[in-house]
């Protein structure tokens, strides 16, 4: 399997955070050391093998003996420091880090308390151990019971992009058996139970390909799958020993347990028996080698994949042909964007740069506002100086619009003044603070800033991190109502850390607000994350018309000054 930039990243973050935990050996900065070697890798433009080629040399705060393990992880696969690291704490400690507010510190603190697992904190906070440990409290065990369950709840899961590259790796490893990712990565489920790809193979062709690549790989009984994990993610890989029976190996991989169930009644009301061994009549397999030949011999209409959920059932076929919904070559604008000037890792030329080589039209910079402080949140005086700068790249020809993440206040006011926000191209306006506000003062901030005349788009408007912690409390039907009104842009935020706003909101809510696409990238290589919001927008239904960032750059500059002429 591949080693990506983002897993290098992660090994290097994790073992940062490991070091912290374990607070061990003589040199008190080797943590810091791994976590700057992370954020420099993050702002790296060359893909890993052109790092790899010339050994990780070169990269600010990558020393030589980091540069070595690193290159080691793309050879073998393996991250030395953090498997040593890691053998040292037991699995259950390693689990508490799924527990929001929860860091090498805290976790220290419950390990040496002799709480060593999600399950253990879960009792601990029951029965008031936790309370009475130094640093925490009754407010932080209460607040940790509620974190803890919901990790409990998300553990068997995987973010989209894990699953996705998993998956994608798996069909390269398979290039030469017909490999389709499937199940709930092509579905684009937002999070995904098991990294799914199917094949026409002989089940003796699928073990000899998986062989060394896929952990604890075992043929599934009386099913035409294997199964197994990879970096610790659990894999399906299902095969069609010939190539007459993968439409319906298709359809059964490629839909949810109730999409499979209803398949198989309609099937069987005709005469039929499907399954993933193939659709039969009478004990006869019938060839059908795509899922469109299986149900044109069912009479059925064929559902997109993008479709084949329960809240998708009475309305599907209304909703547009996949071949008319959004794509990311779609996407002209890469908005809502952070650089070196707040908390991203790379110059707004670097992000511009990458955005045209990418193949969109421009960048729009979204910087955090001064209340954001501990993301170098702008002051008015750093914003000024920073649009000098955006109007100085624009008149040397780099394709730019002038935005800020602007936040919304405890009441519901904006950040900046609106002098200030006037001499935007746009306007990004987001929650990130207060997030335990009563569900009624969380609506009327949202719905405040929604209206605000100067506002473009409200971002990421749940504050939801998937597997981590729900969104905050509040009517959000109140809230896209106000944004409709107003015709404020809503976004889906593509980081597959929040895709935020769930598909489900903007399929209910697809013909009455315009959309947003959003990267929200913090580094070159985020902007590519626009593929996971494309996938959420897809699964809404929506076109290229639904969502604004698909406008060039000035019939986008136009359609925010009509915006804000038409609420003046």
């Amino acid at each position: 399997m591949d080693v990506t930039k983002k897993s290098l990243v992660g090994a290097l973050k994790t073992t940062a955070d490991l070091l912290d935990l374990l607070g061990v050996g003589d040199d008190p900065f080797r943590a810091q050391a791994f976590r700057s070697a992370a954020r420099s890798l993050e702002g790296v433009q060359d893909e890993v093998d052109v790092l790899a080629a010339r050994a990780f040399a070169g990269i600010p705060k990558v020393g030589k003996a980091i540069a070595a393990d690193l290159l080691e992880y793309v050879r073998t696969g393996v991250f030395g420091p953090l498997e040593d690291a890691a053998s040292l704490i037991p699995a259950g400690v390693l689990s508490l880090f799924r527990v929001r507010g929860l860091g090498p510190k805290k976790i220290r603190a419950l390990w040496d308390a002799g709480i060593d697992s999600l399950e253990g904190l879960r009792e601990a906070c029951r029965d008031g151990r936790v309370a009475g440990l130094k640093g925490f409290g009754a407010k932080s065990a209460a607040s940790f019971l509620e974190a803890v369950e919901f990790a409990l709840g998300a553990q068997e899961r995987q973010h989209l992009s894990t699953a996705h590259e998993v998956a994608e790796g798996l069909c390269r490893v398979l290039d030469d058996l017909e490999p389709q990712v499937s199940g709930d990565v092509r579905r684009g489920l937002d999070t995904v139970r098991v990294a799914r790809v199917t094949v026409t193979a002989t089940p003796e062709g699928v073990q000899e390909r998986l062989a060394g690549v896929v952990e604890g790989l075992e043929p599934v009984e009386k099913k035409p799958l294997f199964a197994g994990r990879v970096d610790g993610v659990p894999i399906e890989v299902a095969y069609a020993p010939t190539p007459g029976v993968r439409g319906a190996l298709d359809l059964m991989m490629g839909g949810g347990t109730a999409y499979r169930e209803s398949l198989r009644e309609e099937a069987k009301a005709r005469g039929f028996d499907l399954s993933g061994r193939g659709l039969k009549r009478g004990g006869e397999v019938l060839d059908t080698p795509t899922e469109a030949d299986v149900m044109k011999t069912l009479d059925l209409p064929l559902r997109p994949a993008e479709y084949r959920d329960p809240e998708h059932d009475a309305v599907w076929e209304a909703l547009p042909h996949p071949d008319a919904l959004v794509t990311v070559s779609d996407l002209r604008g890469m908005l809502h964007t952070h650089s070196t000037w707040s908390d991203g890792a790379a110059s707004i030329a670097d992000m511009a740069a990458e955005t045209v080589r990418l193949g969109h039209g421009f960048l729009g910079t979204g910087d955090h506002s001064r209340a954001a402080h501990y993301a170098n949140g702008l002051s008015i005086e750093r914003l000024q100086a920073q649009l000098k700068e955006i109007r100085e790249l624009q008149a040397a020809g780099v394709p730019l619009v002038a935005g800020a993440e602007v936040d919304i206040l405890d009441d519901g006011s904006l950040d900046y003044p609106d002098d200030v926000l006037a001499q935007l191209d746009y306007v990004v306006a987001s929650v990130h603070s207060l997030f335990t506000l009563s569900p009624e003062r969380q609506t009327e901030r949202l719905i405040r800033a929604a209206r605000h005349p100067l506002v473009t788009i409200l971002g990421h408007p749940t504050g939801r991190l998937l597997l981590r912690r729900p969104g905050y409390a509040l009517d959000l039907d109140a809230v896209m109502a106000a944004c409709a009104e107003r015709g404020t842009v809503v976004e889906i935020n593509a980081n597959a850390y929040r895709l935020d706003l769930d598909w489900r909101v903007a399929l209910t809510w697809r013909d009455r607000v315009k959309f947003a696409v959003n990267t929200d990238a913090h580094v070159p290589g985020g902007l590519k994350d626009a593929k996971y919001g494309v996938m959420v927008a897809r699964k809404a239904g929506l076109t290229p018309a639904h969502v604004v960032n698909t406008l060039e750059r000035e019939a986008f500059l136009a359609f925010v000054q009509a915006q804000r002429a038409a609420r003046s």
